[in-house]
């Protein structure tokens, strides 16, 4: 299970948790202007705006979980079982398999007004990427320093919701998510009054009890919660490190420890990676289970010109600074 956000301080934060058992071997994928991509139905791409994101590589291919692209455009896919519904390639409608939509958006949009365009055309297809890597069942948070939309292909076909929270979890659909924070409008992040009773001698003995009721555990439906309230309190100061430092705190509220989900086996579903891009300036941070020290990839420090994706494997193993 995963989440994912954005923020706004002077620039444009995007980012994720990604929320599994186990590892593919991702890493920071530097997608270059004039890397090659051949699409399965829609031809091919030699040029297109530089992305930078975290990726699987398969057979030479970059397989994007989240990135953004030169521009400021950010994507991520996340889980949505037992709710996603693609289908056989339909004539007249850009058909694109379901590995490549990041790429497919990211490389020919600058912003989500340009995407909801492409988007009005797309057909979402059941092609897998090869026999090993079966078909995603996702949705998608599409963002920029604007706006943020959420994609569902569902069995009703392709529906696009405005996201004004900027947050997005795994199930139920996204309409139905934003409709249970109806349940959570009188939480603040100021004291409570007592409107329980005038009779009754009741006080506040703590702080942060205007937040009381805020769900803690780790559903999906849950962490949207969590992270949307979160992250709309949210204040931080508007410096790079002053909003990095803020955007992975309002993702560690909905971060995933070893032992606390058990999906069998003897496995545990953690967070493998927390992300968090300066989508303006092509800035990729994370840091990993193991490695809490925040480490940063800059697409502009490489040849955004060429024509070879450029990976950085992910730091791995606890950083710890002896102060003595």
């Amino acid at each position: 299970m995963c989440t994912a956000a954005t923020y706004n301080t002077k620039d444009f934060y995007f980012g994720r948790t990604l929320d599994y058992d186990f590892s593919y071997g991702e890493e920071v994928v530097i997608t270059p202007r004039n890397y090659f991509f051949r699409f399965r139905n829609m031809g091919d791409m030699e040029r297109h705006y530089a992305l930078i994101g975290m990726a699987h590589m398969e057979e030479g291919y970059p397989l994007y979980y989240d990135a953004v692209n030169e521009k400021g455009l950010g994507m991520a896919g996340l889980n949505f079982v037992g709710n996603a519904c693609y289908g056989e390639k339909v004539q007249g409608r850009d058909n694109v398999a379901v590995f490549e939509f990041i790429p497919w958006i990211l490389c020919q949009c600058a912003t989500v007004g340009e995407a909801r365009e492409l988007l009005g055309r797309i057909h979402l297809t059941d092609e897998a990427f090869n026999h090993r890597l079966p078909v995603a069942q996702l949705h998608w948070l599409i963002a920029d320093q604007h706006e943020a939309i959420v994609v569902e292909s569902v069995r009703e076909g392709l529906r696009i919701y405005d996201n004004p929270t900027g947050v997005l979890t795994n199930n139920p659909p996204f309409d139905e998510q934003m409709f249970h924070l109806n349940n959570y409008m009188s939480l603040s992040a100021k004291d409570p009054e007592n409107n329980f009773s005038p009779q009754l001698p009741l006080y506040i003995y703590s702080r942060g009890m205007g937040a009381i009721g805020l769900p803690g555990d780790l559903s999906s439906q849950s962490r949207f919660v969590r992270a949307a309230f979160v992250k709309m309190n949210s204040v931080s100061g508007d410096s790079e490190a002053e909003s990095v430092s803020q955007f992975f705190h309002i993702l560690g509220a909905v971060e995933q420890q070893r032992g606390c989900c058990n999906v069998g086996d003897g496995k545990y579903e953690i967070t493998i990676y927390t992300s968090c891009c300066n989508a303006l300036k092509g800035i990729y941070y994370y840091t990993t289970y193991g490695n809490h020290q925040i480490t940063a990839v800059d697409m502009h420090r490489e040849n955004l010109e060429g024509i070879v994706l450029i990976g950085y494997p992910l730091v791995e193993g606890e950083r710890i600074y002896m102060q003595n």
